[in-house]
């Protein structure tokens, strides 16, 4: 089994995997999917304790409404085709901020500049990380 920590989207390389291309958890599959997808700042917050919502929220920026768009089709496409059943996405039509809820696992996929606007990793206590 995997640590139950989370890491950055780049560390997700170094952990083995049960084989290649073959997630061992949704959340490893939201991951590799916004890591294939080249979304920026993936930040994972453990939800466990603090929230009933889900077990993990991650969030991840997009250069373009239309990468943003792109990364949240392509997730809920891979998370389907992995099993994990169908997922509800707001915030589609306009993309500057998508939310993929997959049940285990939230996504928030932001253009840079509405993601500093709300800033929901402060919101979760997660850091004050963050310099442009």
């Amino acid at each position: 089994m995997t640590s139950a920590q989370p890491q950055p989207a780049d560390a997700g390389a170094a952990v083995s995997a049960p084989s290649v291309g073959v997630p061992a958890s949704l959340f490893d599959l939201v991951l590799q999917s916004l890591d294939d997808d080249q979304a920026q700042d993936v930040v994972s917050i453990p939800l466990e304790g603090k929230s009933s919502i889900a077990d993990y929220m991650v969030i991840g920026s997009g250069r373009s409404t239309r990468q943003v768009a792109a990364m949240a089709q392509k997730l809920a496409e891979r998370i389907k085709h992995a099993g994990y059943g169908h997922v509800r996405i707001e915030g589609l039509p306009a993309a500057d901020w998508v939310l993929i809820d997959a049940g285990d696992v939230v996504v928030h996929l932001f253009r840079p500049e509405v993601r500093s606007f709300y800033n929901l990793e402060r919101m979760w206590g997660f850091g004050d990380a963050g310099s442009a």
